[in-house]
């Protein structure tokens, strides 16, 4: 194969031919199997790629050539008041209506028993009148006490990173910029708490938007929503501040993200959508893993992105001791990494990285992953348009109960080595609160409750399938007189089409740790700087080094995977 730079210039004709050289050598390595991919100590070591939500959008945004306007700013001097911005993405008008009021310190909290907060938000269908920003600010400062329209597509809320927040304005005042290591150990003006779609509270089901061009991807309209948040953030500071920040300092500054429990059972109840997801990535890996070489251009840009992600990983500082030694492995690890892709061998270079990597830790690894597809957007972001499930295809049922029961031995064999008679094996219960209607997890031998327990115990209700059906012969009857392994055998013929669908560990376990699956959802959704709390929650950050409106129309707008300043 002859080198990047000596192919057509044409971006179609470049892409054609790649793809040309994909398919006719033999790949030397499939996707990674299930086996390897859904363990919740990989799921937990994600990063975010090209293919991650917020990437994708601002793709879309840039290639649309669309604009960021302000027709509405009532803002006071106290940085209270409203503002509303509007973008046009595929044809159609969305508006972020943006509500910002006094908030006394001692009712400042991330946690989901608030009531009040600095910031409230509306993503709005079309642009709202005089009559519908007056509902809307009314209603946003109430979130979940309120009702909303259709026309509302996303309710969202955020609470100042106070000491950033003051600062920026106090450094602005002054006639000085802020001071860069505040901004990085920060990284944020403001972080939401919740970022609502998909019919809650009144607000629009996702079917009435799913098919529209530009928000039809998974999670779309929210990741807009936080895009659009970011910049209310960087101008009610300029504003109270008086003047404005420096670009470099403005696209450092993202969006934070306080995401707990409420999260982790996604990724479980909507095996399908999660099954798309991971082959979308793990195909992403496999094509870029059978390019049988390199021009030089592209053993450059992996150098120069290896610089970068050290660069990352030197901002990256969290309290807790045992995450920051993750991330200090990861650093001690990364030079060897680097050095191996500087030298990378002429034949399937992408292929012996990812091999090389597997020396080290899972973390590394799986960076190494989104190394991997970074450079190489021409033949995977294609990939994107297929993370949806607007509609799952139908599964293959069962003719008999030796069928289903071979199905379980083959694609869940390993809930079969499970000692479901081991207290640890089912320590944790997962179930819904009464009074937020969010999900928790409780210790099934102390907490009350567990009568009440959410169907996450996937594994052992196929266990218990598996083992109920020894000795039956008729499948009908079987069903008929034991509706509750209907679950079980839905999942195990979704498993059976979908390989990816599945988490491959016990959920009710004591060793389960909830912040792995938050993790995967949020590299996902393109968060960085990972900051756990607990093994139950976490603060993230979204769009940091993400491009502004005015770069939509510059290499930036898609040129920030894991930026830093200056990138």
């Amino acid at each position: 194969m002859q080198a990047r730079q000596a192919l057509p210039s044409s971006r179609s004709s470049w892409h054609s031919h790649r793809m040309k050289d994909l398919v006719c050598p033999s790949p030397r390595t499939g996707l990674r199997p299930p086996s390897q991919v859904m363990r919740l100590h990989r799921m937990g070591a994600s990063f975010p790629t090209r293919l991650s939500f917020l990437r994708v959008l601002t793709r879309r945004l840039a290639a649309e050539g669309a604009r960021l306007r302000r027709p509405v700013w009532n803002i006071g001097a106290d940085g209270f008041g409203h503002a509303v911005y509007t973008i046009a993405l595929g044809g159609h008008d969305y508006s972020l209506v943006a509500v910002s009021t006094h908030l006394p310190d001692e009712m400042r909290t991330d946690r989901v028993i608030a009531t009040a907060w600095d910031t409230a938000y509306v993503l709005y269908d079309g642009v709202p009148d005089s009559d519908e920003i007056a509902r809307i600010c009314a209603a946003a400062p109430q979130q979940e006490a309120a009702r909303y329209t259709e026309r509302d597509l996303v309710l969202s809320r955020a609470n100042k990173s106070v000491r950033l927040f003051s600062h920026v304005i106090e450094r602005l005042r002054a006639g000085r910029q802020p001071d860069e290591a505040l901004v990085n150990e920060v990284g944020y003006l403001m972080r939401t708490t919740a970022v609502y779609g998909n019919g809650k509270f009144g607000i629009a089901d996702r079917g009435l938007i799913a098919g529209r061009p530009g928000i039809e991807g998974p999670f779309a309209a929210e990741m807009l929503t936080v895009w659009m948040i970011r910049s209310f953030t960087h101008d009610v500071v300029e504003h109270l501040g008086g003047t404005a920040l420096d670009p470099a300092l403005k696209r450092h500054l993202g969006i934070g993200n306080s995401t707990g429990l409420g999260m982790a059972p996604f990724l479980v109840s909507h095996p399908v959508l999660l099954n798309n997801w991971m082959q979308a990535r793990e195909t992403a890996l496999a094509r870029v893993r059978a390019l049988p070489t390199l021009g030089r251009e592209d053993r450059t840009r992996l150098t120069t992105l290896c610089d970068r992600v050290a660069a990352h990983l030197d901002e990256w500082q969290v309290p807790a001791p045992d995450h920051q030694a993750r991330i200090d492995l990861i650093r001690a690890e990364w030079p060897a990494i680097r050095g191996f892709v500087e030298e990378l061998p002429q034949d399937s270079p992408v292929d012996a990285l990812i091999r090389r990597s597997e020396a080290f830790s899972v973390d590394t690894q799986e960076l190494c992953v989104a190394l991997a597809l970074e450079p190489f957007g021409d033949i995977v972001d294609d990939l994107a348009a297929g993370m949806t499930d607007p509609l799952a295809p139908p599964v293959n049922g069962f003719d008999d109960a030796q069928s289903l029961r071979t199905a379980i031995e083959t694609h869940f064999d390993w809930v079969l080595r499970l000692d479901f008679e081991e207290t640890a094996q089912q320590r944790r219960f997962w179930y819904v609160s009464e009074e937020k209607l969010e999900p928790r997890l409780g210790d099934r031998f102390d907490d009350p409750g567990a009568d009440r327990e959410s169907p996450l115990d996937i594994a052992r209700r196929v266990q218990a399938l598996w083992h109920a059906l020894d000795g039956v012969t008729d499948l009908r009857a079987f069903r008929a007189a034991r509706p509750e392994h209907e679950l079980a055998i839905a999942r195990v013929a979704c498993l059976a089409a979908h390989p990816y669908a599945e988490i491959r560990d016990n959920l009710i376990a004591e060793s389960c740790l909830p912040i792995d699956m938050l993790r995967c959802k949020l590299a996902f959704f393109g968060a960085t700087k990972f900051d756990p709390k607990s093994d139950r929650w976490t603060r993230i950050t979204l769009a940091q080094g993400g491009p502004l409106p005015e770069d939509l129309g510059t290499a930036r707008a898609d040129d920030w995977w894991l930026a830093g300043f200056g990138a």
